[in-house]
């Protein structure tokens, strides 16, 4: 899920360009229980999950760090699931005399926590697509979606087997490759 989350929240001309994972498996059963993953995108930017089956406690966050806000979803928080914070960072200028001063404001502004339908995803998932059959349009997650989703789930396994070794990305967001 945090794969295709992240393939349909990316902005335009932003792709992943590599993938480095490593993951262990502690009680033996033959694949990792614990894993994490580290994605290179285009525009140096980073996505990183960390995913862990065996967990007692369950933590379904995703967090969205942006150029003006950042987005924060709780999946098991059902009262407020989307708080979106006006947070930022912001360089100041510097003069060439003042080169090893760093000129960082941080700004804290409002949060917002809008209202979110609470219908099943899988529902909304299955009714999009049935729009898209009936209006004759492609859908909002296509099979070069899942494609792109599949290579990055086939590198984070070679990244793995790999020792944690980036793993370069092919597929384009326009399907090429």
């Amino acid at each position: 899920h945090d794969l295709s989350i992240l393939d349909f929240i990316l902005p335009g001309g932003v792709v992943p360009v590599a993938i480095s994972a490593q993951g262990a498996d502690p009680l033996g059963v033959g694949h990792p229980c614990i894993g994490y993953f580290s994605m290179q995108l285009s525009n140096g930017a980073i996505a990183h999950a960390h995913l862990n089956w065996l967990s007692p406690t369950k933590v379904r966050t995703t967090i969205v760090g942006g150029s003006k806000k950042m987005a924060v979803w709780d999946d098991l928080n059902p009262g407020q699931r989307l708080s979106i914070f006006d947070t930022g960072v912001e360089l100041g200028t510097l003069s060439e005399t003042e080169l090893t001063k760093a000129l960082v404001s941080y700004r804290t502004g409002d949060m917002i926590a809008p209202v979110i339908d609470g219908t099943e995803a899988l529902h909304m998932v299955m009714g999009e697509f049935a729009s898209a059959i009936r209006e004759g349009r492609a859908p909002a997650t296509d099979g070069m979606a899942g494609l792109r989703v599949l290579e990055e789930l086939t590198a984070i396994q070679k990244s793995v087997g790999g020792g944690g070794s980036p793993v370069p990305l092919q597929v384009t967001r326009e399907g090429q490759m």
